[in-house]
C-alpha cells in the first residue's frame, strides 16, 4: 500500500465516521504522548533523581530526630509528586474516549433521523451514512480507551512501586 493509498484510506474512514473521529484522534494522540512521556520518566529520569534524593538523605548526619523524619517525609513527597505527575490526566483521557464515541453515536443517529424525517424510510443510502457515523466513533472511542487503559494501569502500579522502593531506600533510625 502506497502512502497515497494509506492517506486516502484514512481520509475515507474519517469522512465515513464524521468529525468526532478527528476529536477522538487528537485525544488519543495526546494520551499516547503523555503515556510515552511517563515511560521515558520511569526508565531514564527517575533512577537518576532517586539516586540524588538518596545521596541527599545519606549526606545528613541526623536520621533520628523529629526534624529528620519531617525532612524524609518531604523528600518522599517530592518524589511521589514526580511519580504521579500526569497519571490523572491519562486516566481522564482514557475515560473521555468512550464518551466521545458516544457523542459520535448520538450525532450519527440524529443524522439518520433527519434523513428519515425528510425523505422517509425509503432512503437507505442516506440512513446508511448516518449509521456509519453512529458506529465508527463508538468503535474508535472504545479502541482508544482500551489501548490507554492497559498502559495507564501499568503506569499507576509502577508509580506506587517506585514510591515504596524510594521509601525503603531512605533508612531512618527510630528515637
Amino acid at each position: 500500500m502506497s502512502e497515497i493509498e494509506a492517506y486516502a484510506a484514512v481520509r475515507d474512514f474519517v469522512e465515513t465516521g464524521g468529525d468526532v473521529l478527528l476529536v477522538i484522534g487528537v485525544v488519543t494522540f495526546w494520551m499516547w504522548i503523555l503515556i510515552l512521556e511517563r515511560y521515558w520518566f520511569f526508565f531514564w529520569v527517575h533512577p537518576g533523581s532517586a539516586d540524588q534524593v538518596q545521596l541527599e538523605w545519606d549526606a545528613r548526619e541526623d536520621h533520628k530526630s523529629w526534624g529528620a523524619h519531617k525532612i524524609r517525609l518531604l523528600l518522599l513527597t517530592d518524589v511521589d509528586i514526580e511519580l504521579q505527575r500526569g497519571l490523572q490526566i491519562i486516566v481522564s483521557l482514557v475515560a473521555l474516549c468512550p464518551m466521545l464515541g458516544l457523542l459520535g453515536t448520538v450525532t450519527g443517529m440524529i443524522e439518520v433521523f433527519d434523513v428519515m424525517a425528510s425523505s422517509g424510510s425509503g432512503n437507505v443510502r442516506g440512513m446508511a451514512g448516518g449509521i456509519s457515523k453512529a458506529t465508527l466513533p463508538t468503535m474508535a472511542g472504545m479502541m482508544a480507551a482500551l489501548s490507554g487503559l492497559v498502559f495507564s494501569v501499568q503506569l499507576e502500579r509502577r508509580a506506587k512501586k517506585e514510591g515504596r522502593l524510594m521509601s525503603d531506600r531512605l533508612i531512618t533510625t527510630h528515637v
